[in-house]
């Protein structure tokens, strides 16, 4: 009963097959392999507009990386107060943007609003010079409370952004997660939204270490190639990136791993809100589960060996918080989450 992290799964054997096929091959170093080529273009046929992708092996290089390329020194990244850029990449964005500014937006539910960010934006005067300038502003899909942003929702944030001369990231770990909850295309969701860039995630959804960042503005892909050198992402033995991200897109493997882990999330939240006690903190909208539990339950499942991360929160509506002798948990289901699994803990949770 492990729903501590989908970073926990294992590699779909698909992906792994597919490392091993491109260890048999001696390619060009440094992504200049046939693996890596086919990947790119791959994701143009998924964003179906062309794009400039480079690979790289981790989320957090991905978002430190791409905002790199956005913005520049002086200016600042709007995000959610609880973005994982924010809180979780140990100052890594600002490091490879140079000490650029993050700024949180406050929002219910890791969502910053329209509102919040215009607010926050005339606290940041373009022009003054006491002041970091607007850059950039990043979004999360999912977002740290397992939200997701419709598209209606990134249109109307893109578009104050685009008016005030800012630049537009997604911050896209999760983004088959939340694809499939949003119901549009992958185009929809990011650059017909307005979105200028994203890092698109594989290793929480089967990937053995695989990301994407992805320019749909080719404009700002110029320097990339030399910022992902200098940040140490360029491998020399690239095409086991590319081999990773092929196989993560041949035949919509990325669309089915991410509907078995939305699919056991959603069955993991309908069985426990059954349970005394159990309700729910925010919409199962991805695979991220968060519920507010009695302590006495939690102990139940501890003693049973059930793993999963207590949670703390400004973006959390009062009356939805925990009370005495309440916790606050996150579950995370991947596409190895089992339905027994489930079973099981809902049964500790005396849920009918």
């Amino acid at each position: 009963m492990n729903f501590a992290s989908d970073n926990g799964a294992g590699v779909a054997p698909e992906i792994l097959e597919a490392i091993a096929a491109s260890s048999r091959v001696n390619a060009p170093a440094y992504g200049a392999d046939d693996y890596s080529a086919r990947a790119t273009a791959m994701l143009s046929e998924v964003f179906e507009t062309k794009v400039e992708a480079f690979l790289v092996a981790t989320g957090t290089g991905a978002n430190a990386l791409a905002l790199s390329a956005l913005i520049r020194p002086w200016e600042a990244v709007f995000c959610h107060e609880e973005a994982h850029i924010h809180d979780d990449e140990c100052g890594a964005p600002e490091f490879f943007a140079g000490g650029a500014k993050l700024v949180g937006v406050a929002g219910e539910g890791g969502k910053l609003t329209p509102d919040a960010f215009r607010e926050t934006l005339t606290r940041f005067p373009r022009g003054l010079v006491k002041s970091a300038q607007p850059g950039a502003l990043s979004l999360s899909q999912a977002t740290e409370a397992g939200t997701i942003y419709g598209r209606d929702e990134i249109l109307e944030l893109c578009a104050i952004a685009r008016a005030a001369g800012v630049r537009t990231h997604m911050d896209g770990a999760r983004f088959a997660n939340a694809l499939l909850s949003s119901g549009v295309s992958p185009a929809d969701l990011t650059w017909r939204a307005g979105i200028d860039a994203q890092s698109f995630g594989a290793t929480k959804n089967g990937a053995l270490a695989c990301e994407a960042v992805v320019f749909f503005d080719e404009s700002l892909a110029a320097n990339f190639p030399y910022l992902r050198k200098r940040g140490g992402h360029t491998l020399s033995k690239g095409r086991f990136l590319g081999a990773q991200m092929e196989a993560y897109l041949t035949d919509g493997l990325w669309l089915r791993l991410a509907e078995r882990a939305n699919a056991a999330a959603t069955r993991l939240s309908e069985r426990l809100c059954a349970a005394p006690g159990v309700r729910i903190a925010w919409p199962t909208q991805a695979n991220e589960v968060f519920l507010v539990v009695p302590d006495a339950t939690l102990a139940a499942w501890r003693e049973a060996g059930a793993k999963f991360y207590e949670w703390s929160t400004r973006s959390l509506a009062a009356e939805r918080a925990p009370r005495e002798g309440e916790t606050l948990i996150r579950l995370v289901t991947s596409f190895e989450t089992a339905p027994s699994e489930i079973d099981r803990l809902a049964a500790l949770s005396g849920a009918r």
